[in-house]
Parts: structure tokens; C-alpha cells; sequence
């Protein structure tokens, strides 16, 4: 059992930045992927960022370019840094590692124009 928290949404304007983090406990030895989704309200969940252990990282089109996803194993965190945020950014952020395809509680993002 993998159990992830997530910190760091919030509320700001178009343009700004917020760093989300999320801290794994339990069973991580065989971690192999942790991501970012996102879900906004009417919407289905979408992948944002994806990084291996090894270091390989996979983004969302619509993100390119604007967030970087990192990964510190020594901590068993990621970190989801998201620059230029627009409105459209707006959504709950979930936290996912697989195995075993556990997910975070949320954290929202909130961006203003």
C-alpha cells in the first residue's frame, strides 16, 4: 500500500507560478512511475506529467514548454513546477504512482485572469 499526499495548490492569476508536491509512504520500493492528472469540473481526468524512476518525463501537449515535473527519490517526492499558468490550468491536481496505481487526495489550482 502506497499512501501520497500532495501540497502546494492555491489560488493565482494568469501568468503566475505554484510548485505542487507530493511526498509518497508505505510500500515504495517498486515505484516505478509517478504523475501528475488533473481534473477539471465537467471534465474527465487528464495526464499532465509522468517521470520514471529513471528519470524519463512525458507531458501533456498542453503543458509543454510551461511545467516541469522532477523527482527526488531519496525524499519519495515529486514535484509538479507550473509557470505561465492560465485560466485553463484550473483543476483539482492528483498525485499517481503505479505500481501499485495509487492516487492523492486532490490539491486544487485555482487560476484568475
Amino acid at each position: 500500500q502506497v499512501q501520497l499526499v500532495e501540497s502546494g495548490g492555491g489560488l493565482v492569476q494568469a501568468g503566475g507560478s505554484l510548485r505542487l508536491s507530493c511526498a509518497a509512504s508505505g510500500s515504495i520500493r517498486n515505484i516505478y512511475a509517478m504523475g501528475w492528472y488533473r481534473q477539471a469540473p465537467g471534465k474527465q481526468r487528464e495526464l499532465v506529467a509522468v517521470i520514471t524512476s529513471g528519470g524519463s518525463t512525458n507531458y501533456a501537449n498542453s503543458v509543454k514548454g510551461r511545467f516541469t515535473i522532477s523527482r527526488d527519490n531519496a525524499k519519495n517526492t515529486v514535484y509538479l513546477q507550473m509557470n505561465s499558468l492560465k485560466p485553463e490550468d484550473t483543476a483539482v491536481y492528483y498525485c499517481h504512482c503505479s505500481p501499485p496505481g495509487s492516487w492523492g487526495q486532490g490539491t486544487q489550482v485555482t487560476v484568475s485572469s
